[in-house]
């Protein structure tokens, strides 16, 4: 049998790693506030908004209320509605709607 020389590092060196700790990214938050800053500045200003639903309906009023699953819609000259979000495909200013249309014009 022959004899076998462990490697070690030397103490000196360790030292100076040791205290480095390997500093990982951290997770994103769950929650950005985007989404109640944008209701929170449209419910303030009143802006007349359409929201397009999954079914491809489209729904024009303001927002009223909202919280983590459903917006209130208030609408002139019909009734009000509480929508569930999960219902909602997207939705926009109603102003875009009629820039959108001057561009085509």
């Amino acid at each position: 049998m022959s004899n076998r020389k462990l490697i070690r590092p030397d103490l000196s060196e360790m030292k100076g790693t040791a205290g480095r700790a390997v500093r990982r990214k951290q997770t994103p938050p769950e929650q950005t506030n985007a989404e109640e800053f944008y209701y929170l500045k449209q419910m303030a200003a009143r802006t007349a908004m359409v929201v397009v639903l999954t079914d491809g309906s489209e729904l024009r009023g303001w927002i009223e209320w909202y919280d983590k699953n459903a917006i209130k819609l208030n609408r002139q000259g019909a009734p009000n509605l509480l929508l569930l979000k999960h219902n909602i495909r997207y939705m926009f200013k109603e102003e875009e709607l009629k820039r959108r249309h001057k561009r085509a014009t």
